[in-house]
């Protein structure tokens, strides 16, 4: 099956948010998918956060990771979802915070002067989310459980893209009703 990186693949509103949202079903094993297992997702990943992303303008064209550093880029990204995914759940613990600040050093001093890789990009995304002043705009996404940030004014943002998650729901809650079928 083949795999492409749309722009609803980068609805996180931050580089760090879309690399730990490549994995998809998070919290179904049995039907869990990584996109960043093939190699050549990894690095597509590089193109789409530059054609797409919400920090495109700040960190510009990303290079692909060096093959040493993937297993760095994807503990990381582990590291990252489990620090903020505790924090929108309100079950923050210093342990992931640590965790997520040595991946991220680890990073940094393992990337050298290659400043615009994208595993660079995302401990530096990373760092700016942990210093985001308005951590209560970290969401989780109701449909698909990815992480966001609602940009909305009065903070009222659902899901991580209305015209994908938000219409499924919709359209599921409609069928439901016309069912006569409550639903959850």
């Amino acid at each position: 099956m083949t795999f492409s990186w749309t722009p609803h693949r980068f609805s996180g509103g931050a580089l760090a948010l879309d690399v730990a949202n490549s994995v998809v079903l998070r919290d179904d094993p049995a039907r869990r998918i990584d996109r960043f297992a093939d190699p050549a997702a990894m690095d597509a990943f590089c193109a789409g956060a530059s054609a797409y992303g919400a920090e495109r303008d700040r960190f510009g064209a990303l290079a692909p990771v060096h093959d040493d550093a993937r297993s760095g880029l994807v503990a990381l990204r582990e590291a990252i979802d489990a620090h903020f995914r505790a924090e929108i759940e309100g079950t923050a613990r210093p342990d992931l915070l640590a965790d997520l600040l040595e991946a991220i050093a680890a990073t940094l001093r393992r990337s050298g002067t290659r400043a615009q890789a994208l595993d660079t990009a995302t401990a530096r995304s990373a760092l700016m989310l942990l210093a985001q002043p308005q951590a209560d705009r970290l969401k989780i996404c109701p449909n698909c459980r990815w992480l966001f940030i609602d940009r909305s004014r009065n903070r009222s943002r659902a899901w991580c893209d209305m015209a994908v998650c938000g219409n499924r729901v919709k359209a599921n809650r409609h069928y439901r009703r016309r069912r006569g079928d409550p639903g959850p």
